[in-house]
């Protein structure tokens, strides 16, 4: 769930790098809350809880492209090829392998690997 807090405290941040787990638990954790409110909105049969789905896909629309952004980021490519969902079948294949892929050993010019930032002890 932290990493869900984390990437949602970046909120509209399309710069730096996401590790794997940022990018998944955030996918993860914003998939199940956005079910559990459909099926709340189902079983009450309420107009206002569908709203309020609604209103939960706008408020994540923009930390869910910052931490897509910075997982391809990540992995040495462009937030730009985001745009590649659009292509039938193929985006959407490439891009799973991308958001899959480990990421980019090192620094890249998108900043430092965010794996290796957390390895370093805080008193260093």
């Amino acid at each position: 769930m932290s990493w869900y807090i984390e990437a949602l405290k970046k909120y509209a941040v399309f710069s730096g790098r996401a590790r794997r787990k940022e990018y998944w638990l955030f996918g993860l954790f914003s998939g199940l809350i956005a079910l559990v409110l459909v099926v709340v909105a189902l079983v009450a049969q309420s107009s206002a809880l569908f709203a309020l789905v609604g209103v939960y896909y706008l408020g994540t629309l923009l930390p869910s492209l910052g931490v897509s952004v910075r997982r391809l980021h990540d992995t040495g490519h462009s937030g730009w090829w985001l745009f590649f969902y659009l292509v039938p079948i193929a985006g959407p294949i490439t891009l799973l392998v991308f958001n899959c892929t480990d990421s980019a050993p090192g620094p890249n010019a998108y900043g430092p690997n965010p794996k290796e930032a957390a390895a370093i002890p805080a008193h260093v």
